[in-house]
C-alpha cells in the first residue's frame, strides 16, 4: 500500500513533531486511515497551482497525489523539507523525476493498485467499440431503430493485438482469450517464453498493426513510447 511506503521514508523524523503529510487529491478513506495517528495530515487542492505551491511552501515531509497534481521542478523547489512524493496509482508522468532526484526526494508509486480496474476498463471500451454500443444507444434514445447499422462485430476468432504486455496487458489477454480471441502482443522487453506460457505470440509492432482486428495499448508515457503510433 502506498501509505506504507510513506511511513517507511518519513516516520523517523528527528524531532518530537509529527511528520507532515500533504494530501493533494481525494483519496479513499482506507488510505487515509492507514496513515494512522503518527502523522499530521494536511489537505489541499493539488489541481489549483497557487494553492498547491502555498501548501508545499509551509513545509511538508511527504505529499500524496494522484493524476491531477503536477509535481514539477517548481513545485519540488517550493516544498520545504520534502522527503517523499507518493503517487497513489501507477503512472509517474506528472512527477518530474530528475528534479526530485536532484533534490533528494524519494518518488514512490503503487504499481499494482489499479491494474485490474485498468484491464477491465480497456475490455469494456473494446466491447463498446466492437458493438457500437454508444452510438446505438444514442440512436435508440432518439427513436431510431437502425439495427443493421449498429450490428458491429463478434470478438470470437478475431485477433487482438496488445501493445505493451506488462501486468495490465497480460490481464487483458487472459480475459479476451475467454472470448475466443487469438492474442498477439508487442513488447520488446518480454521474453518469448513468458508469452508462450500465456498462449500469446510475440510479434513486431508493424506485424501487429497489420494482422490485428482490435488493438489495445498499455504503455507508460516515456520518450520511447510517445507518438509510437501515429498516422504514418
Amino acid at each position: 500500500m502506498i501509505t506504507k511506503k510513506v511511513q517507511q521514508h518519513v516516520a523517523n523524523k528527528p524531532s518530537l513533531a509529527k511528520p507532515i503529510v500533504l494530501i493533494a487529491e481525494e483519496l479513499s478513506p482506507a488510505t487515509l486511515e492507514a496513515l494512522g495517528p503518527d502523522f499530521e495530515v494536511r489537505n489541499c487542492n493539488g489541481a489549483d497551482r497557487a494553492e498547491l505551491l502555498a501548501a508545499l511552501g509551509k513545509g511538508v515531509d511527504a505529499v500524496l497525489i494522484r493524476s491531477a497534481t503536477k509535481m514539477d521542478a517548481e513545485a519540488i523547489a517550493a516544498a520545504k523539507g520534502l522527503k517523499v512524493i507518493a503517487r497513489a496509482g501507477v503512472g509517474l508522468d506528472n512527477v518530474e523525476i530528475p528534479a526530485a532526484t536532484a533534490a533528494g526526494v524519494m518518488v514512490v508509486n503503487a504499481p499494482t493498485s489499479n491494474i485490474v480496474s485498468a484491464a477491465e476498463l480497456a475490455i469494456g471500451l473494446l466491447l463498446a467499440s466492437a458493438r457500437f454500443i454508444s452510438p446505438a444507444h444514442a440512436a435508440l434514445r432518439n427513436g431510431k431503430w437502425a439495427r443493421s447499422k449498429y450490428t458491429g462485430a463478434e470478438l470470437f476468432e478475431k485477433t487482438l493485438g496488445i501493445v505493451g504486455f506488462g501486468r495490465i496487458g497480460q490481464l487483458v489477454a487472459a480475459r479476451m482469450q475467454a472470448f475466443g480471441m487469438d492474442v498477439v502482443a508487442y513488447d520488446p522487453y518480454l521474453q518469448p517464453a513468458r508469452a508462450a506460457q500465456l498462449n500469446v505470440r510475440l510479434v513486431e509492432l508493424d506485424e501487429l498493426l497489420k494482422i490485428s482486428d482490435f488493438i489495445t495499448i498499455h504503455l507508460p508515457k516515456t520518450k520511447e513510447t510517445a507518438n509510437l503510433i501515429g498516422t504514418d
